[in-house]
């Protein structure tokens, strides 16, 4: 781990389906692992996680979960194996709507444009997200509200 919490270019994006941090990282490192290596660390930043698992279980080995409250972005993940090297993810909050997920990943898998953080694509989608619903409801008296992956349609009277 870098000892400063400057840029660090993307990846890719996870996308977990809870906040349940021991759960969610075993069943991606399961994936990850035999495709990119033997993983051989995980570092988190703890801010949006409840749970923080010393180690997890993937593919028979332990495999050492660290947090990084200033060093790492509330919004990534780091992945360090032997083969491929470090890998550091965006982490797409498991409530986020489909469709601002897949512009999410879309995003952090861009090979174009400068580097961007974590945190500063999360910010831009909720920029994004905020004048969308400010201009549904302009238009039509009604809110656009997001609840999980499933979105719901508040119409005003």
């Amino acid at each position: 781990m870098s000892s400063s919490a400057g840029p660090t270019e993307l990846d890719g994006a996870w996308w977990p389906r809870s906040r349940d941090l021991p759960g969610e990282l075993s069943a991606l490192a399961d994936v990850l692992d035999p495709l990119w290596g033997r993983i051989t660390r995980i570092a988190v930043n703890p801010r949006h996680w409840p749970t923080l698992p010393p180690r997890i279980f993937v593919n028979g080995h332990v495999v050492k979960v660290s947090w990084f409250t200033s060093e790492l972005d509330p919004h990534g993940i780091t992945l360090l194996s032997y083969t491929a090297g470090r890998w550091d993810l965006l982490v797409i909050p498991p409530e986020t709507g489909a469709s601002s997920a897949a512009r999410l990943m879309a995003a952090a898998s861009a090979d174009t444009g400068p580097p961007t953080t974590a945190t500063a694509l999360m910010t831009a989608e909720r920029a994004r997200h905020a004048r969308g619903a400010r201009a549904v409801k302009g238009r039509s008296g009604g809110a656009l509200s997001s609840h999980g992956r499933n979105q719901q349609r508040a119409v005003g009277t």
